[in-house]
């Protein structure tokens, strides 16, 4: 039997243990957004930005005095919650991610999602880097393709950048266009704040051995995202 390269672990945590880990650790995270762009666009004096960087040092070092061994991965509680908490683009606890909250439509097999794209995820002056665009595309895409109960792992994503995005409120939207045994192909698109398609795509996703493997001993589907 082939293994997967990654594991989901599961943890004994009630509905309210997760809601109040939620609360937590997305209070930390969402207070660290708000400072990694500041970081960014402050213009205050050095001499504040030397104290301020020894008082960022300071709860840094405090924050490393317990921690996981590395990545985080994907948790499932045995309540039924997914942990996919380091995930770069829906991340609850990964200030990288914008992050981005994706709604699912299992009968139409898509996946939909409105977001913000601030000064940190700028390539051309004023609009989104296209690497940022890749990113929060693979991501809808994959979520459209477990809507659609055939989920897998990006085999290939090609884009079509049709103009410019420009940071600010963004949205993207991906369905299945078609099955093919273990493949799916997904398409889809991302708008900016005018409704405009800045960037079309497709993306073709395969089941992976392993998975298959599971899945016929199991009867389940891998966990997604909430």
């Amino acid at each position: 039997m082939s293994r997967a390269p990654f594991e989901y672990r599961t943890v004994d945590m009630s509905d309210e243990e997760f809601a109040a880990e939620q609360a937590v650790y997305g209070g930390l995270t969402s207070a660290l957004r708000r400072l990694n762009e500041a970081s960014l666009r402050t213009t205050v004096d050095h001499d504040l930005i030397v104290e301020t960087t020894r008082q960022v040092e300071e709860i840094t070092a405090r924050l490393e005095a317990a921690m996981i061994p590395a990545n985080f991965g994907v948790v499932v509680t045995t309540s039924g919650h997914v942990r996919g908490y380091g995930n770069a683009v829906v991340g609850l606890r990964n200030p990288i991610a914008p992050p981005l909250k994706i709604v699912q439509d299992r009968e139409r097999g898509s996946a939909s999602s409105e977001f913000f794209l601030n000064a940190l995820y700028e390539g051309p002056p004023g609009k989104v880097h296209g690497g940022v665009a890749a990113l929060v595309l693979d991501q809808v895409f994959g979520e459209a393709a477990a809507a659609g109960g055939t989920p897998g792992m990006t085999g290939t994503l090609t884009l079509r950048y049709r103009k410019p995005t420009a940071l600010g409120a963004c949205s993207a939207h991906a369905w299945v266009d078609s099955t093919a045994g273990i493949k799916t192909t997904v398409k889809g698109w991302l708008k900016d704040a005018e409704g405009d398609v800045t960037v079309e795509a497709e993306g073709l996703f395969i089941l992976p051995r392993w998975a298959r493997e599971q899945l016929a001993e199991s009867g389940e589907t891998p966990p997604q995202y909430e």
